[in-house]
Parts: C-alpha cells; structure tokens; sequence
C-alpha cells in the first residue's frame, strides 16, 4: 500500500524558514511527479509547487516564487520543499501528492496519492 508522509510543519515566526518532508514508501518514487499543495479551512487544496521526474522540471506558485524550492532526493525517495522568508499568509495544511505522468498538473484531481498533510503556522 503506497504511503506519503510529511513532516517538518510547525509554529514559526515571520521571516522563519522551515523543510517540510515527504517520505514515500511501496511506490516506485523515481517514476513519479511529486507535488505540494496546501489548504486552508474552508478553502481550496492548492498547487504550491512541484518537480516532475524525467526531467526535473519544476513549478512554483506566484506566491511562493523566490521563497520555496521544492526537490526530491530518489534515493531516500523523499520530497523537500524548502520555505524561506515565511509570511501569515503561507498558514495551512501542506500535502504531498503525486502523479505517474511526467506534467505538472494544478488540478488536485489528477494526483492519485496523497499524505495526510503536515501543519504550517505563521504567527508573530
């Protein structure tokens, strides 16, 4: 049974960094486009950024842009996404999604493994 698990979410200040992790397991992760979106309550499950896996090419939310970097180590089969400069407003749920095809998609729908999300807080 495939499984995703992050970690590395917390309580940080504004201007904070954080890595969140995704570890994957009983899935050929090196095959996969991995992914990170994050949700608030009551909103929308969000594209934040991801990396496809033949050629490593990558995607980032405008608002994230030149803040995060997301990138996976296949060995370890483990996605990082790295946030820097944190904001009040990058407060949510963050999941790890992935998807067999080599495109980044924004469409939630179209990942077909999920993690259980890791909580993000901004908060001075």
């Amino acid at each position: 049974q495939v499984q995703l698990v992050e970690s590395g979410g917390g309580l940080v200040q504004p201007g904070e960094s954080l890595r969140l992790s995704c570890a994957a397991s009983e899935l050929t992760f090196s095959s996969y486009t991995m992914a990170w979106f994050r949700q608030d309550p009551g909103k929308e499950r969000t594209l934040v950024a991801a990396i496809t896996w033949i050629d490593r090419r990558t995607y980032y939310a405008d608002s994230v842009k030149g803040r995060f970097t997301i990138s996976r180590d296949n060995a370890k089969s483990t996605l990082y996404l790295q946030m820097n400069s944190l904001k009040p407003e990058d407060t949510a749920a963050y999941y790890c999604a992935a998807r067999r095809q080599n495109t980044i998609e924004t469409t939630r729908e179209l990942y077909v493994y999920w993690g259980q999300g890791t909580q993000v807080t901004v908060s001075s």
